[in-house]
């Protein structure tokens, strides 16, 4: 393997190791004259109920769980897997809910929250296909980490949490400097991507500079009623050699599924 190539997989493991392996719609039914039960009950039938905010047995249950997405492996986030809003700084204000979603941490002020830890598993003998060292290496360490959080929100919390990543997005887009866990963290650009997805998505391609090496991590949140589930993704080989990698779209699709 190159140098290059060596220190761009050491840069790789210092941001994995941080982001993801530390890492009502109500309706006023009465008229001011007295009300009209009729024009009331239909107002009142016009608007969607307001969606429950899960409990913390429930998103457990609506949590990945090993065999829910198939090639990967899915274990519950532990105690050095975890980052608090404490623990994450930006040097923009306005970028801090960005950044904090990036590794994990929890945004707003969710009424219960789980993390999973989900990890691609490469293609077998992918390694043997190619002759060159260095393409076999990428095959090999095609991996896929990502890190997805569940966050369930009183009235609309959910809707809240990601206008407010959309909004950090576009206005750090540009890029920031992060401290996480002690270390900083050059954010160089914020790209979006498309992404379709339960009642509202969006989703980017963070690239990141570590002693003059970049890699890139992606950013997906997707709403579904009061539940938003953010997705913090790396991938060893692309980070290793600079290069981009697709969204974790499995992880994503099998995750929203079990909140519908």
């Amino acid at each position: 393997m190159r140098p290059t190539a060596i220190r761009r997989t050491a840069v790789a493991a210092t941001v994995m190791s941080l982001a993801l392996l530390t890492a009502a719609c109500g309706s006023d039914t009465a008229d001011k004259d007295g009300g009209n039960k009729g024009k009331a009950d239909e107002s009142a039938s016009a608007k969607p109920a307001a969606a429950k905010a899960l409990t913390a047995a429930e998103l457990e249950k609506a949590s990945l769980a090993q065999g829910d997405v198939k090639s990967h492996k899915i274990t519950k986030a532990g105690p050095a897997d975890a980052v608090s809003a404490g623990d994450v700084t930006a040097d923009k204000a306005a970028c801090d809910v960005f950044a904090d979603t990036l590794m994990g941490a929890k945004a707003g002020s969710p009424a219960a929250s789980t993390q999973r830890k989900v990890i691609s598993e490469p293609k077998k003998g992918a390694d043997q296909d190619s002759a060159d060292p260095e393409e076999a290496f990428k095959a090999a360490f095609d991996i896929t980490t990502t890190l997805t959080t569940l966050s369930s929100y009183e009235g609309k919390g959910a809707e809240e949490a990601v206008a407010a990543l959309r909004t950090a997005a576009t206005g750090c887009a540009s890029g920031f400097t992060m401290k996480a866990a002690g270390s900083k963290q050059k954010i160089v650009k914020i790209t979006e991507e498309q992404v379709k997805a339960g009642e509202d998505a969006a989703a980017w391609t963070v690239t990141i500079e570590s002693d003059g090496d970049k890699s890139t991590m992606k950013l997906v949140q997707v709403r579904q009623g009061a539940t938003v589930a953010s997705f913090s993704s790396l991938n060893l080989a692309a980070a290793s050699s600079g290069g981009d990698f697709e969204l974790p779209k499995a992880v994503i699709d099998a995750q929203v599924a079990k909140l519908v």
